[in-house]
C-alpha cells in the first residue's frame, strides 16, 4: 500500500491524472450537464455531480498510473534480486 501511495502522489502521476480529469471530465460534464448552458440551475446536488464527473477520471488515471509504476518497480526489484 505504501508503494502504491508513493507512486499515486508522485508529481508525474498527479499531473497526468489532472490532465486526464480535465479533458475527460469536461467531455462528460458537457454530455451529462449540457442543459445548464441553456437553463442554469445550480443546486448543491448538481454541483456535487459535476465535481464527481471530474473526480472519477482523476481517480482512474491515478490508479492506473500508480499501479503501472508500482508493477515496474516490483519487477525491477525482482530482477535485481532485492526481493
Amino acid at each position: 500500500m505504501k508503494l502504491f501511495l508513493r507512486h499515486a502522489t508522485a508529481k508525474d502521476c498527479v499531473r497526468r491524472a489532472i490532465k486526464v480529469a480535465l479533458l475527460v471530465g469536461t467531455i462528460l460534464a458537457l454530455i451529462n450537464h449540457s442543459d445548464l448552458l441553456f437553463h442554469p440551475n445550480f443546486t448543491a446536488a448538481r454541483v456535487l455531480r459535476i465535481l464527481l464527473t471530474y473526480f472519477v477520471p482523476y481517480a482512474v488515471a491515478t490508479y492506473s498510473s500508480a499501479m503501472e509504476a508500482r508493477s515496474k518497480e516490483l519487477h525491477q526489484l525482482e530482477e535485481g534480486g532485492n526481493l
